[in-house]
């Protein structure tokens, strides 16, 4: 009788029999697997979980210290039933991992959402050889080439200097993507304060706390329109849509996103200053690593699933999409 895979798609997310555990799975389950602290990748309820250690903490901020019923930390592999299992940095977020499972002779690696532009804010992405490799598909088509961050960064404090009058408005979601900013504009020599909505304040402090140096940072709150004058403010997107945003004078909104580079999607949220800033792979890189893996298969999920099962057909690469539902991609 054949043996089962070693990771299955289920409804509840990918399984894996020979460790009884699923990856990211998308409903509470008995063992869970954590890649990273986005919530479409990491939700509350779980009866075990397994991440790194950063990748928890972000839970517990986020979640409350009870969003397990227990915990481990990640420290060095792990053997789970017959499977063996490790973590290796993904370039994405703050403690973001992929997963590699090893058993029955494979080693399959999950690479959850990654990056290949290094950043200060996180472990830049480590190259993991396997048989199989499970790739997000976020922005798996050819039309998605992101300038180097430095250049989006360049073009922001272009329009700060040019309009000083103006607040600089820049919508980027609480983890990950607030802190890769703020990091690109400190690298780019802005050292005055940068102001922060209060929902990004506990995230921003982990950081800072894990050692990583986001400069001066200030409330965004209190004072006068004339105070904020000349000021980049940084806030998830949902705040542009409250009465909070009117303490600003007269701000340039700003919104930091791979799906910058779609026009549509700017207009549409009224930003004037589209940052393509993302902190996931875009095709070159996608493509770029699959090509450097060089797996004998490879499994694509969440995403842009046709384009990149063309591209690996033309290149002569078995692949085959998971069509797992109920990613989101908050970190975009």
């Amino acid at each position: 009788m054949a043996r089962a895979p070693l990771l299955l798609p289920r409804p509840e997310g990918l399984y894996c029999p020979a460790g009884d555990f699923f990856i990211d799975p998308l409903r509470p389950v008995p063992r869970a697997l954590i890649t990273h602290g986005h919530s479409d990748h990491a939700r509350p309820g779980h009866g075990a979980v397994l991440a790194t250690r950063q990748t928890l903490d972000i839970m517990a901020i986020r979640y409350g210290e009870e969003f397990a019923a227990s915990r481990q930390a990640y420290d060095g592999p792990v053997t789970l039933g017959e499977a063996t299992v490790s973590f290796h940095p993904a370039g994405h977020v703050l403690g973001s991992a992929q997963i590699a499972v090893e058993g029955r002779g494979c080693r399959i690696t999950v690479s959850g959402d990654y990056a290949r532009v290094p950043t200060p804010t996180c472990a830049p992405f480590q190259p993991v050889p396997c048989d199989i490799f499970v790739t997000e598909a976020t922005f798996a088509l050819p039309v998605f080439r992101h300038p180097p961050p430095e250049v989006e960064i360049a073009r922001l404090l272009a329009s700060v200097a040019a309009f000083p009058e103006r607040s600089h408005l820049i919508g980027a979601y609480a983890l990950g993507k607030a802190q890769r900013v703020i990091g690109a504009l400190r690298q780019a020599g802005w050292d005055a304060p940068i102001h922060i909505h209060g929902a990004l304040q506990r995230l921003c402090d982990y950081h800072i706390a894990e050692g990583i140096d986001l400069g001066d940072l200030r409330p965004a709150t209190g004072g006068s329109k004339a105070d904020f004058a000349g000021a980049i403010v940084i806030a998830p997107p949902s705040a542009f849509a409250a009465t909070w945003a009117q303490r600003f004078p007269d701000p340039v909104i700003a919104f930091a996103s791979g799906w910058m580079q779609v026009r549509a999607r700017a207009r549409q949220r009224g930003v004037e200053l589209p940052l393509i800033i993302s902190d996931h792979v875009d095709w070159p890189h996608l493509t770029a690593t699959i090509t450097e893996l060089n797996p004998a298969e490879v499994w694509i999920t969440h995403g842009r699933e046709d384009a990149l099962l063309r591209w690996c057909e033309l290149n002569q690469r078995q692949a085959r999409p998971l069509h797992l539902v109920g990613y989101e991609d908050e970190a975009e």
